[in-house]
């Protein structure tokens, strides 16, 4: 099927945030955009602290939002759908579509102590050197052995399991699949063959045929139901192309190409390259790397997980409360007054990630060197300097694992708006920074591929001539380099004083 006239793609891109619909055009332009906030629940009759997504909320808010698209675009323009989600999340499901039990939020604590007795059964050596990944506590298998052990109807009841691209997709079309992207956040492929690994399913006391048809992205899914475009106010019929991960759909929605460093910045920043070899080496597993699976077949994504614009709005509800609707363009004309070293004060974010480049000096959030004349430009200048500090070390790190030499830095996401933030990236990093032309590079990879499914274009290669461009490139600043040595030199001797 083919692209005509004035056709586009409808992008379901859902965060754990934010729930969006973006019509794509095939120039990977935004022609129709909506949103609704999204967020994990209580569990109803559970312990304190567990957290649910309520997928029939989720299932609500797509709707929604798709049919406010669809008053922007008319409906027979829209020849194909996508699902690009979060990570990590998903649930056992019926052949009818039923859930036999919530999605679990990675939010969610309950499987802390199941991470930390892990390594009783394999070694977290050997967890990295099949599956990539660190042990994280959210990981996709904690959750079905946890399952597996206090709610066991759950997976006896269930005929497979969907990650959350795989139930809206579901939803959308009636049928089962699994992708790479998505699955490589479970902690249960081998990803260097990209399939199941039945070494760490055995852990779950589980088998690869528990699992649906692994569906490659861009490839078709089904295509929509009467009751879905109904709902949707969509088309039924029009095919459902397969998405996935959007940490791995921001990487390749960059741009970027082979070797190419990607930092996609928002709530969480992830610094990751595409690299065309698995290579799980015991450097990257000591220095706290995870790697996933490309969108792109022969692809892997080395890459660092670290918190980020949260330590910013976190500034803004404590220390910028009396602003009205533009807070954030006043933060940074604020961090903009003050000077690089921000007055002495070190912003140190909260390094306690089960998988960030600082992770070994396992230190709380920190905000050292204030006095009675500090101000909060000096604090907001200094958080942002302290994101970018996370990032240099985090970049040193990757690219002396990995083997590359970076000469450029790819930054998308809701971060790469930040002029400031990303003349503070280049002066720290010696680098330059490319912020392409679609800064929102999560729903840019998602259309991209399904164009190419639909055939409008022949290749990926084709594909990017015609998305890619329009630049925006930070040049350091060679003189404020050094400046950020000097100080990235003293969060290093703080950070030491601290561990």
């Amino acid at each position: 099927m083919g692209l005509v006239g004035d056709g586009c793609v409808l992008i379901f891109d859902c965060g754990s945030t934010n729930i969006r619909a973006v019509a794509v055009n095939p120039l990977g332009e935004f022609i129709a955009y909506a949103s609704r906030p999204n967020s994990p629940s209580p569990q109803p009759g559970g312990e304190p602290g567990w957290l649910i997504w309520d997928f029939g909320e989720i299932w609500r808010k797509v709707c929604e939002v798709s049919r406010e698209v669809s008053r922007v675009v008319d409906p027979r323009d829209i020849r194909a759908v996508t699902i690009i989600t979060w990570g990590a999340d998903g649930a056992p499901i019926k052949r009818s579509g039923e859930l036999t039990y919530p999605p679990i939020s990675w939010q969610c604590p309950r499987t802390r102590e199941i991470a930390e007795k892990i390594t009783e059964h394999i070694s977290a050596w050997e967890i990295f050197r099949i599956t990539g990944y660190q042990i994280i506590s959210f990981n996709t298998l904690f959750k079905i052995i946890w399952l597996r052990m206090r709610a066991p109807k759950a997976l006896e009841e269930a005929d497979t399991w969907l990650m959350m691209p795989g139930l809206i997709a579901n939803k959308l079309t009636g049928e089962f699949h699994i992708d790479p992207t998505s699955a490589s956040t479970m902690m249960a492929m081998d990803l260097g063959k990209r399939d199941w690994s039945p070494r760490m399913l055995e852990l779950a006391n589980l088998d690869p045929s528990f699992f649906p048809e692994w569906k490659e992205p861009g490839e078709i899914v089904g295509y929509l139901t009467e009751d879905a475009a109904k709902e949707c106010g969509l088309r039924p019929g029009i095919p459902v192309i397969v998405g996935g991960h959007d940490t791995q759909f921001a990487i390749f929605g960059s741009g970027a190409g082979s070797g190419d460093i990607v930092l996609s910045s928002g709530t969480w920043e992830i610094l990751g390259l595409r690299m065309p070899s698995y290579n799980p080496s015991e450097r990257a597993f000591k220095e706290g790397i995870i790697i996933e699976a490309d969108v792109e077949r022969g692809f892997w994504n080395p890459q660092f997980l670290m918190i980020a614009s949260a330590v910013i709005e976190w500034i803004m509800q404590n220390f910028y409360r009396d602003l009205g609707g533009r807070r954030y363009e006043s933060i940074i004309e604020e961090a903009r007054s003050v000077p690089p070293g921000s007055e002495g004060i070190i912003f140190i974010p909260s390094f306690v990630s089960e998988s960030g480049p600082l992770r070994k000096y396992n230190v709380l959030g920190s905000i050292i060197g204030l006095n009675l004349g500090s101000t909060r430009a000096q604090i907001i200048r200094a958080a942002f300097e302290g994101l970018t500090f996370q990032m240099r070390e985090a970049l040193r790190i990757l690219s002396e694992a990995m083997g590359v030499k970076a000469d450029k830095i790819y930054v998308v996401g809701g971060g790469s708006r930040n002029d400031l933030w990303n003349q503070m990236r280049a002066d720290a990093t010696g680098l330059h920074v490319v912020v392409p032309r679609g800064r929102e590079a999560a729903p840019i990879g998602a259309a991209l591929i399904s164009l190419v499914g639909l055939g409008y274009y022949r290749s990926i290669d084709e594909a990017r001539k015609n998305f890619f461009g329009e630049e925006k490139i930070f040049t350091p600043v060679l003189e404020n380099k050094s400046v950020y040595d000097s100080i990235f030199g003293k969060y290093l001797e703080v950070l030491e004083r601290l561990k």
